[in-house]
């Protein structure tokens, strides 16, 4: 069993690593606040769009299509997104948190920590179907994310034009449609093109750790304990409980259960702290509800493949 807490913990190490790699950057003075934010618009709008459109253009997902996964995924997404909203506005009042909140109950960082998860358990000749389940779930949790932190931004009430041109201008969202595109026309991108879009997708996530810890505050954990409670528990406990247990009775197993495990049993996504402080949420509190959840994450994902590998489902 304990080469599970072992995985979990190879899975982790590398993130924080490079966070702080980031908080030696701030100690060290090698950048202020005003350039971190100028930094982390560049991360939004260049990396973010290369990464999209570089995993959606890259990504066959006919290949290993499963009707039956991909439905029950992007079915709990969707209710624990409604179940989110219904919850954080209920104990929120704050706009600008409320954001933060709700993505990060129902984002995980299922591409950072659940693809090696799954590599560790099965090898890499399994990482086809989670592969075509990243086609899948990442675009729809970036369309999500953005229609949230737009409906939910700290200035100024609800409208429906505003989020709709919000989520519609994206970096994401434009990328991820691009990239579709490309795909499902069969439109070549000659190597020359696709070469540097490719590389900086695979510093995307690097970097937005390094920005994480330069940008982190201890200090504002004190601030938001009870919206950081609230975020952890249905991060790591409620969801999983909830998705995985539909999961085991509904009859999935194997690496299609693991692959479940990876996408809603996995900690805050990363890419929701640039989110949060481009969109005008909550920055230190999305910032802060990654480090925590992913350091608690070695725990949780311990106990979630070590009880549904006794239950006999993988």
């Amino acid at each position: 069993m304990e080469q599970y807490f072992i995985v979990a913990v190879k899975a982790i190490v590398p993130l924080f690593l490079l966070i702080a790699v980031g908080v030696f950057i701030r100690w060290r003075k090698m950048l202020n606040d005003t350039e971190l934010v100028h930094v982390n618009r560049m991360l939004f709008n260049v990396f973010f769009f290369c990464m999209m459109f570089d995993n959606l253009y890259k990504t066959d997902i006919t290949a290993l299509w499963k009707p039956d996964l991909v439905f029950f995924s992007v079915s709990a997404l969707l209710l624990v997104t409604v179940a989110s909203i219904g919850l954080v506005c209920a104990v929120e009042k704050k706009n600008r948190s409320r954001g933060a909140m709700i993505q990060g109950i129902f984002r995980s960082n299922f591409v950072l920590l659940g693809m090696p998860m799954i590599e560790n358990i099965f090898g890499a000749q399994a990482l086809a179907l989670p592969a075509m389940m990243i086609a899948t779930i990442v675009p729809l949790y970036n369309i999500l994310g953005v229609m949230v932190l737009e409906s939910f931004r700290g200035k100024g009430g609800f409208s429906f034009g505003k989020t709709l041109f919000g989520v519609l201008k994206n970096p994401m969202i434009v990328g991820a449609l691009l990239g579709g595109f490309f795909m499902f026309s069969g439109i070549h991108i000659p190597g020359f093109i696709l070469k540097p879009i490719s590389q900086i997708s695979t510093c995307t996530s690097p970097v937005a750790l390094i920005i994480l810890g330069a940008s982190f505050r201890l200090s504002s954990i004190s601030k938001e304990k009870r919206n950081l409670l609230i975020m952890v528990l249905g991060r790591l406990v409620v969801v999983p409980s909830l998705v995985l247990g539909a999961a085991y009775v509904l009859g999935f197993k194997g690496l299609e259960f693991v692959t479940l495990i990876s996408i809603f049993a996995t900690p805050c996504a990363v890419a929701s702290f640039a989110m949060a402080q481009q969109l005008d949420s909550n920055p230190d509190l999305a910032g802060n509800a990654v480090v925590i959840t992913s350091a608690l994450s070695c725990v949780t994902l311990f106990c979630w493949i070590v009880l549904f590998e006794v239950l006999g489902v993988f």
